[in-house]
């Protein structure tokens, strides 16, 4: 499993897709786009999608996504987004106490048993205590992350 830390927008597209059987339906997607902005997403979306996307499509919603880290899997059957709840547990010092924060990661696997999998293998390789909390199927598509272009941003006149 490989991780990576962005900021991360989740993005709606409805378009018209054709069915198995010919007919064409109103359909809603959500796709994962790393971006610094709300425009940049859109406009990173719109890209990705204008290369599988024939005919027109329109960017229903963007918004900021819970989780700053994704964790991508090498299986070619892993074609599931998961979002995984996981409670770090630290002692307070002074107090003695259990303390419990909560973060949100988005792990792609092929089910429910192997998100967790992937999970514990990225996890293990920490010394932070940790409790899975939840780990929910998502309606996510895909994930795009950002890819640095060859060619240059500004061109010397």
């Amino acid at each position: 499993m490989r991780s990576r830390t962005a900021i991360w927008f989740e993005c709606k597209i409805k378009y018209e897709k054709v069915q198995e059987d010919g007919t064409q339906k109103k359909v809603t997607e959500q796709y994962v786009v790393d971006a610094l902005s709300f425009a940049e997403a859109e406009n990173r979306i719109t890209e990705e999608m204008s290369a599988y996307i024939s005919g027109e499509f329109e960017v229903a919603d963007v918004k900021k996504a819970s989780y700053k880290e994704i964790f991508f899997s090498d299986d070619a059957n892993a074609d599931r987004w998961f979002k995984a709840k996981l409670d770090f547990i630290t002692i307070d010092e002074k107090t003695e106490k259990e303390k419990r924060s909560r973060i949100t990661y988005l792990v792609q696997a092929a089910n429910l048993k192997s998100a967790f999998k992937g999970i514990e293998d990225v996890m293990n390789g920490t010394m932070i205590d940790y409790d899975a909390a939840a780990i929910d199927s998502t309606n996510i598509f895909d994930v795009f992350e950002y890819k640095k272009s060859d060619k240059p941003e500004y061109e010397e006149k």
